[in-house]
Order: C-alpha cells, then sequence, then structure tokens
C-alpha cells in the first residue's frame, strides 16, 4: 500500500488507540507517533460492580436466571473506540490532516465507522481490519506496506 507523505495512520483496538504521521514518502514509511493513549484493559468481572439481577422462579441455584447480562468489557472498549472516532471527527474538521489510513480489528472499525463525521468520512483513504496494536513501528510499517487491498 502507498502512503503519501504526512498521511496519518491510525492504529487501535477497543483499549489502545497509536496515531502516526508518515514522515517518509509513499514507497519508503517513516511513521512518527504523533499521539498515544491506552485505557485500562480490565477484564469483564473486574469492571461488574454488582451482580445481575436474578429472575424469581428459574432453575438453577438461588432459583434464579441472571437477568440483563451486560458485557461491560465490550461497553468500555465501544465507549473507548467513540472517544477515538470522536478525536479523529476535531481532527478532520480542524484540516489537522488530509488522508488517514485506520488498521483496527473488524469490532472496533465497525464502532469506529458508526461515529464519524462526515468530514472525517472523507479523509478516510484506506481501512485494514486487523490488529496491529501489540506490533512495534517497523512491523506496523512492514504490514502497511505489504497489504494488498483486496478490493482493488
Amino acid at each position: 500500500m502507498r502512503i503519501p507523505h504526512d498521511s496519518y495512520v491510525l492504529v487501535a483496538d477497543g483499549a489502545k488507540m497509536l496515531f502516526f504521521r508518515n514522515e517518509g514518502d509513499a514507497e519508503n514509511l517513516d511513521l512518527k507517533v504523533v499521539t498515544a493513549e491506552q485505557q485500562a484493559d480490565k477484564s469483564d468481572q473486574d469492571i461488574k460492580t454488582d451482580q445481575a439481577g436474578r429472575m424469581p422462579g428459574s432453575p438453577g441455584m438461588g432459583g434464579g436466571s441472571s437477568a440483563n447480562e451486560s458485557d461491560f468489557h465490550q461497553q468500555a472498549e465501544d465507549r473507548f473506540a467513540a472517544e477515538v472516532a470522536d478525536r479523529i471527527n476535531r481532527a478532520a474538521l480542524a484540516n489537522e490532516f488530509e488522508n488517514l489510513i485506520i488498521v483496527a480489528p473488524p469490532r472496533t472499525l465497525g464502532e469506529l465507522r458508526k461515529h464519524f463525521h462526515k468530514q472525517a468520512e472523507g479523509k478516510i483513504a484506506a481501512e485494514i481490519a486487523k490488529d496491529l496494536t501489540g506490533h512495534p513501528v517497523d512491523r506496523i510499517e512492514k504490514a502497511l506496506q505489504d497489504y494488498q487491498d483486496p478490493n482493488g
């Protein structure tokens, strides 16, 4: 994939965000971190403060079953993605970048898309459904250079 000079690259998942700027050229990437942020990646069990209610008369221990059981870990990841999208929107509206490449796992990518402003959407040059947040910068650069868009 060719990524022009000064393009921004977002590598994110539900708990970590890395914004890079390509200080190299389209053939020789040189990604420099602009912003990095990570939220505490707590398990669902650690996030819960109370047990879900019990349904009276249901089979199982205590005579009830769980009601309104929520995946708080997923909710936290979705909130983080919404916050990342908000940052992208503000930067796009302030014309801080012209091109943005987004690399994120499919679920995070879907959550980000829900929150993009039209102005931000117009600046997204590519979306790659992949988790690269745990990789060093040189591996991220290589993955981007080797990426072949399946849609052409």
